[in-house]
């Protein structure tokens, strides 16, 4: 079941949760519930996305706003991993790119570790090996959400963007369940539900605005 905003959301796919109570979307009746979707390996989930969560968390927890973290993996699969999310859980230490970018910047801690601690549940994506043949009904799936006016473009573009994408799905070791059920386009990605349980916001890379759609939703009856 994919998820479409306006209507009751899908819970999310988690393979394990490394920090927290384990939960989902159904368990959190009349909470609104914010979801950061990041990847281990993402410099830009952990400078701007993560900290501007942890100030959600720290504001409106006592609201019943909730915050869930889910590392997922669409890229780097060596790197997006359980055990690099564990490791960042139990000790806060970074890895790959995202230590790169805390080095340079003068920020990474003794031992390679964040300057912060993510306070609220962290889990697994839901990680499926790819397997099988890449049917037309699959990357058809794929591109109408991007492309809403895909069959009124020329025959030759059509067939370029269906190649793309079945590359595409070719170099995917695995299928991340909540990337895919949400339509995510990249890390970092926020997912917002309001206390019916209805979903109000799905986006990709945007930092600053979950807050002033957060208490919109607190403003709602």
């Amino acid at each position: 079941m994919s998820a479409v905003i306006g209507e009751k959301v899908p819970n999310f796919g988690v393979s394990e949760w490394v920090q927290g109570a384990p939960t989902n979307f159904d368990q959190e009746k009349d909470h609104i519930v914010l979801v950061e979707v990041f990847q281990v390996n993402c410099p830009g989930c952990f400078m701007h996305a993560l900290p501007e969560a942890i100030e959600i968390y720290n504001k409106y927890k006592d609201e019943g706003v909730r915050v869930i973290g889910i590392a997922t993996a669409f890229e780097d699969f060596d790197k997006n991993t359980l055990d690099n999310l564990k490791m960042l859980a139990e000790t806060g230490e970074v890895i790959g790119e995202t230590k790169s970018a805390f080095q340079m910047s003068g920020q990474l801690q003794e031992g390679n570790k964040l300057p912060y601690k993510i306070p609220f549940p962290l889990a697994m994506d839901n990680l499926v090996k790819t397997t099988g043949e890449i049917s037309q009904e699959k990357i058809m799936q794929f591109i109408y959400p991007q492309i809403p006016e895909f069959d009124s473009q020329p025959e030759e573009y059509r067939n370029q963007i269906i190649q793309r994408v079945k590359d595409y799905m070719k170099s995917k070791e695995y299928s991340a369940e909540t990337f895919e059920k949400f339509a995510l386009q990249g890390t970092p990605s926020t997912i917002l539900v309001d206390r019916k349980g209805i979903l109000r916001d799905v986006s990709f890379g945007q930092v600053g605005q979950a807050e002033s759609m957060i208490q919109k939703l607190l403003n709602e009856d």
